[in-house]
């Protein structure tokens, strides 16, 4: 739990304070844009929340931050229920938001998507009780897809408490060896007749992205939505190979999707049309 003697003196008087553990790892903007902002190099509360929608967020920016340095400096019990029962978070559809982001992954995002084919886990959140009962309730795991080597946090464990196949790329496969699916090769690959593999190198070698239904894209760190510019976004930083970055974000064009999911930078919902002349101008500024 995040310590009053640590609070940034960049946040504004009131309840809800980040002290000075936080990795500024964008969790708790994405979750409670109207609370929290970036200062310098942490994340800081601008604005106490007034509604009751701004206080459940924040409470959610709070359980889901993976170091624990949000707090309050009054205890809420009923705030604090209300918001770990809304994880998972419904999304849209089959999908859901978990929460409980993992500091093993540097705060990524996972999500939850449930068909009556089996249940997916993209990405792993924190290993919690509240998640695995939650999980249970709603038909356990099937499939554990790992977008990349840097976020696999306590997928392992998911896997064991569900016997669930994990799903990652040969060529980050040294981040989960004993993986029961190994996706060899760049070619698209059909796991249902629900969800494709699309691997997209660039920000590591074996990147991939999941799609699902031809709606929801699931992109790991290859593409997320920067709120900054109002436009799709992709790796600058820490790329190994940036045409290939460049091929995959092309390839990705003769897609259809309207959701981009990814573990780090904010979800997006738009028309798919919209989305994908987004994407074709990150493209054209890539080239």
């Amino acid at each position: 739990m995040a310590d009053l003697k640590k609070k940034l003196s960049t946040n504004v008087a009131g309840d809800f304070f980040v002290d000075s553990t936080c990795i500024n790892c964008d969790t708790c903007r994405q979750l409670a844009l109207a609370t929290f902002q970036e200062k310098g190099d942490y994340s800081s509360v601008y604005s106490q929340p007034e509604t009751e929608p701004e206080r459940q967020d924040a409470w959610r920016a709070l359980l889901a931050c993976p170091v624990g340095s949000i707090g309050t400096v009054e205890k809420d019990k009923a705030h604090l229920r209300r918001a770990m029962e809304s994880f998972p978070l419904h999304l849209e559809g089959d999908v859901y938001y978990n929460g409980f982001n993992s500091e093993k992954s540097f705060g990524a995002n996972s999500y939850f998507l449930r068909h009556e084919d089996g249940n997916w886990l993209v990405d792993s959140p924190r290993y919690t009780a509240h998640l695995v009962e939650a999980f249970e309730r709603m038909g356990g795991i099937r499939y554990v897809f790992l977008s990349h080597e840097d976020d696999v946090a306590d997928a392992a464990r998911y896997a064991r408490r569900f016997k669930a196949t994990r799903i990652i790329h040969e060529e980050d496969a040294e981040a989960m060896p004993d993986a029961e699916w190994i996706v060899r090769g760049y070619e698209p690959e059909a796991a249902t007749a629900h969800v494709q593999l699309i691997p997209v190198p660039g920000h590591t070698a074996g990147s991939m992205a999941l799609l699902y239904d031809g709606r929801y894209l699931f992109s790991g760190d290859h593409l997320w939505w920067d709120r900054e510019t109002g436009t799709l976004g992709a790796p600058e930083q820490l790329v190994w190979n940036r045409p290939r970055l460049l091929d995959s974000l092309t390839r990705l064009l003769t897609y259809r999707f309207e959701w981009v999911l990814p573990g780090h930078g904010d979800r997006k919902r738009l028309p798919a049309a919209e989305m994908n002349a987004h994407l074709q101008q990150l493209v054209e500024t890539r080239r």
